[in-house]
């Protein structure tokens, strides 16, 4: 979250960098809120003070056998002592508030982000593999159909099982998932991350602290209790992202100088709803409910943060780029960064199946597998993360970050759509292959069941 005092202190520069986002956001009832809240605090010291030294005329007074007035003394600390309780709980209901309130504002974005209102005003940075791009079909398969054709994706039995926007990867498919990860995995260990494994379901005070909460709750699978009527519901989440449980790995936490920068990377499986694009994808598993990601996540000192992103951007095309997978590099701009995000660089894969408006001119379209942000130290306000500089200095603010290395399913898309021959059969990328027991090709299955026979055999 913001600095109150940074907000009491630049109230026009969060403004202003509220409008360029198109925040919908009442900063004034927050600052009216917050003055509010100061002349209260003010007010009940003020009442604090005056109660001590009545208090402490009483004992006088009664020694010097002023008992009158020692009554009249003991009366006034009795009314300053009841005023200053109904100051104290009228404060702590607007600090609730206040609290409420500074939680829904956002980041503000970092001066270099290019002004804009959508991701249409997002600026490319730059292009990788297209000066030497493999040979196509001259029709490229979509991800779905091929998927399909060679029985590797089985949407339907996903949805009969679990509900749209799941599906199965079956034999080379699931085996080509497996290979994503711990090459992903691999590719980072080597780049200095320390593997997390991390648990899953999260608690609401760890979605508030990366900043899922409350702003993106309908996005978000929250988990119910037990069956027994007398149990009260867990206070948990299906993980959104493996940026909730390692961020807040440290909560509350002082690390050390020496400790930064600490890299974390974690696998999980992710699960969110996306609420906000209902029916956007209908077919293939661009925009599912379930997918698997590896993430990384940076602790580090303020100074070097923005230093450290472009090394994490670095980090996360190194991915691609040992796949032999052509991609573009854009920095998003104000009105499409993300709420805690100070500066985001996003990773857009190529796939050649879909030939979309926003494909490059090769056709087929872009593909999000990778956001690399830096959150200052918005995150680390919410979740208490903090390090000391020096053993004798006070504990400061660190600066958090992460990026996706990569998101699996559009990097599947990418795979079976850019890999694919004339065949119908798809080429295993050649960094792949040593963890697919040196497989090239994935030829794929046979269908089982009587849905895989023609109307004329299943009689």
């Amino acid at each position: 979250m913001l600095d109150r005092t940074y907000l009491r202190e630049h109230p026009e520069e969060v403004r202003e960098a509220l409008d360029n986002r198109g925040a919908d956001v009442d900063l004034e009832a927050v600052l009216d809120l917050d003055e509010q809240w100061r002349e209260l605090k003010a007010r009940g010291d003020e009442l604090r003070h005056e109660r001590n030294e009545v208090s402490s005329q009483i004992g006088q007074l009664k020694q010097a056998g002023k008992d009158e007035e020692a009554e009249e003394a003991i009366e006034k600390s009795s009314a300053l002592k009841a005023e200053l309780e109904e100051v104290e709980t009228e404060a702590g209901e607007l600090e609730a508030e206040l609290e409420a309130a500074m939680y829904e504002l956002p980041q503000v974005p970092h001066e270099s982000v290019p002004v804009g209102e959508d991701e249409s005003d997002n600026v490319e940075r730059r292009r990788w593999g297209f000066d030497d791009l493999r040979d196509l079909p001259d029709e490229v398969v979509p991800h779905y159909d091929l998927g399909e054709d060679l029985d590797v994706i089985d949407e339907d039995r996903g949805a009969k099982t679990t509900g749209a926007g799941f599906y199965f990867l079956k034999g080379d498919g699931a085996r080509l998932e497996h290979a994503l990860i711990q090459f992903m995995l691999d590719v980072h260990r080597e780049q200095g991350y320390v593997d997390v494994f991390p648990p899953v379901p999260v608690k609401s005070e760890s979605m508030r602290g990366t900043g899922q909460l409350p702003k993106f709750a309908d996005d978000a699978y929250r988990l119910g209790g037990s069956n027994d009527e007398d149990y009260e519901d867990d206070d948990l989440w299906l993980c959104p992202t493996a940026e909730v449980p390692v961020t807040n790995m440290y909560a509350g936490e002082i690390l050390l100088d020496d400790d930064l920068p600490l890299k974390h990377q974690a696998y999980t499986p992710n699960f969110r709803r996306e609420a906000g694009e209902h029916g956007t994808e209908t077919r293939g598993i661009v925009r599912v409910h379930q997918f698997n990601k590896v993430e990384l996540v940076n602790f580090v000192e303020p100074e070097t943060s923005y230093d450290r992103l472009e090394g994490l951007l670095e980090e996360a095309e190194a991915v691609l780029r040992r796949l032999d997978l052509p991609y573009r590099i854009l920095e998003l701009c104000t009105g499409d960064l993300t709420f805690a995000s100070a500066k985001t660089y996003d990773i857009e894969v190529w796939a050649p199946g879909d030939d979309m408006a926003d494909g490059p001119e090769e056709g087929g379209r872009w593909l999000e597998v990778s956001s690399a942000s830096n959150f200052e130290e918005f995150q680390a306000r919410r979740a208490g993360l903090r390090y000391r500089p020096e053993r004798h200095e006070s504990a400061e603010y660190l600066h958090t970050l992460n990026a996706s290395g990569l998101a699996l399913p559009r990097v599947m898309v990418a795979i079976l759509e850019y890999y694919q021959n004339d065949d119908g059969t798809v080429t295993i990328p050649e960094a792949l292959r040593p963890y697919m027991d040196g497989q090239e090709v994935i030829e794929g299955h046979e269908k089982v069941g009587e849905s895989a026979l023609g109307a004329g055999e299943r009689e």
